[in-house]
């Protein structure tokens, strides 16, 4: 199928208590480029997304962003000094038989000691991490195709359409060369009856010239190969497989032969013809600069 290399998909989801968005964007490019970021410490995960998305992607610039925004208190995990609170305790207890104060120590007491709680960030396992983001990477990446699909296929309608304006153009070309022998032969006669002041002229010579003309403006080989080409082109539209090199190298004989055509052309409405072909040609070399 012709893909087109640009695209987009975007896909935000909460995944097992994390808030995670996945953006792919892609444009023109003569091989693959890729870049991803990510937050710093999911730095490991660029190269999982980069050779997840290479099974999709064979011609393009690519750029993936990632976020990843743990939902409040998941990540996290609260110690307990317990040393330093029974010592807290031992003192209190003590102060109040020095004292003989009332014993009114509780739970609450305790927690005004701050320092005996401490919070640091939990553990993250990568593997579940990667796990998750590549659930919202798998649904970005099918927008992102899909995307590229609809634009392939909206290019793949308009080369078509070139394609067959080019072959109605090669045949209005083969049909008009033999005219212009035709006229060249009518041509030769005429100007040779007014050089010689004679209706008596020698039609071997006529002939042969028409002959040596005929040689040098024939085209039926350069229009084959056009024809040829253009089928070639056809079929690889349909092809499963990324065409858009080969679909450029066969603009380019495309061109060559057309180039051809227009050198040895002797009729002003055959230059026409081969201008409009040139013309359409440039076209779709532009449309194929996008297909992957």
């Amino acid at each position: 199928m012709v893909k087109s290399m640009t695209g987009y998909g975007r896909s935000q989801q909460i995944v097992n208590g994390r808030d995670i968005s996945v953006e792919i964007k892609s444009v023109n490019h003569r091989f693959v480029e890729f870049s991803a970021r990510a937050p710093r410490v999911y730095g490991y995960l660029e190269e999982k997304v980069k050779s997840y998305l290479q099974t999709m992607i064979s011609r393009g610039k690519v750029d993936v962003n990632i976020t990843v925004f743990t939902l409040e208190g998941i990540d996290s995990e609260v110690e307990i000094n317990h040393s330093l609170a029974l010592g807290y305790v031992t003192a209190l207890r003590s102060i109040q038989q020095e004292l003989n104060l009332t014993d009114d120590l509780s739970l609450s007491t305790i927690a005004k000691f701050t320092d005996i709680f401490s919070v640091r960030k939990a553990v993250e396992d990568e593997e579940t991490i990667w796990n998750d983001v590549k659930t919202v990477l798998q649904s970005a990446a099918e927008k992102f195709v899909a995307m590229r699909e609809v634009e392939g296929q909206r290019l793949k309608q308009d080369i078509a359409s070139r394609l067959e304006t080019i072959a109605q153009m090669v045949a209005k070309v083969e049909q008009k060369a033999p005219e212009t022998v035709a006229n060249y032969r009518e041509r030769l006669t005429v100007k040779m009856q007014d050089i010689l002041q004679s209706t008596s002229i020698d039609q071997q010579r006529i002939l042969l010239e028409a002959a040596i003309f005929s040689e040098k403006v024939a085209v039926d080989e350069e229009t084959v190969r056009l024809k040829s080409h253009l089928k070639q082109f056809e079929t690889m539209l349909e092809s499963e497989d990324t065409v858009g090199r080969k679909l450029d190298f066969l603009v380019q004989e495309l061109n060559r032969e057309t180039n051809t055509i227009g050198s040895k052309a002797q009729d002003i409405e055959i230059i026409g013809y081969v201008v409009a072909i040139k013309s359409e040609i440039e076209k779709i070399r532009e449309q194929i600069q996008n297909i992957e």
